[in-house]
């Protein structure tokens, strides 16, 4: 977690969930997590089985210059990342894992810009398949951020968190994956090459993803 508001929102939510799998809706007190508040966003599951976002942070709209507030947020990724998502979101909302993700983004005049984002999984009158809360930062602030919207964005990085108390089958497992012929973008906002792997020695599969021992270190 590169960003002070995803280790934030992180820190609060592990706190207020305690033993439990994930938090309630209700227990989200806004003023504990001021200053992550801009970048963070609930999403709210709609008809057609996909998440929209319920709420949305003045910089996130800012980022993409328009309101989010019922627009989908698979939609915002490319045609070939939305599987992807699509999967984090299960594992987040079924498993309730932590779904960490990079991602490079082009913006309408063609420049390219660093983003992390978290999902962590919310109760709402007890289910945890209708709401996710989550955080969306660039790496860095050009100057043109919030007047040339982002247009396109596609993974560059992702890893799946297992809280303790997950089911025995996959107890605190990590999932880390990169994605073929994306970009890897590092702490200073810039995009690098990366190389792509598959299956490590040992891992197990999680729909199209690799599953790979290790726990938390």
């Amino acid at each position: 977690m590169q960003k002070q508001s995803t280790r934030d929102l992180f820190t609060y939510w592990n706190e207020l969930r305690g033993t439990r799998s994930a938090p309630e809706r209700r227990d989200i007190d806004p003023v504990r997590i001021r200053g992550a508040l801009a970048n963070t966003f609930i999403l709210e599951a709609d008809d057609d089985n996909g998440f929209t976002f319920r709420l949305a942070g003045s910089h996130l709209c800012s980022a993409y210059c328009r309101e989010l507030k019922s627009r989908s947020f698979v939609g915002l990724w490319s045609e070939k990342d939305q599987d992807a998502i699509e999967t984090l979101i299960k594992a987040v909302t079924e498993d309730h894992a932590v779904a960490l993700i990079n991602f490079s983004a082009t913006a309408y005049h063609g420049a390219q810009l660093g983003f992390e984002t978290i999902l962590l999984p919310l109760k709402h009158n007890g289910a945890t398949n209708t709401r996710i809360i989550g955080a969306l930062t660039a790496l860095t602030e050009p100057y043109w951020l919030g007047t040339h919207p982002v247009m396109e964005q596609r993974i560059s990085g992702l890893r799946l968190i297992w809280p303790d108390d997950h089911t025995a089958a996959l107890p605190g497992r990590d999932l880390s994956t990169a994605i073929d012929d994306r970009l890897e973008v590092g702490a200073n906002g810039d995009a690098a090459p990366i190389t792509a792997f598959g299956p490590a020695p040992g891992s197990r599969r999680y729909a199209h993803l690799s599953v790979i021992d290790g726990g938390k270190q």
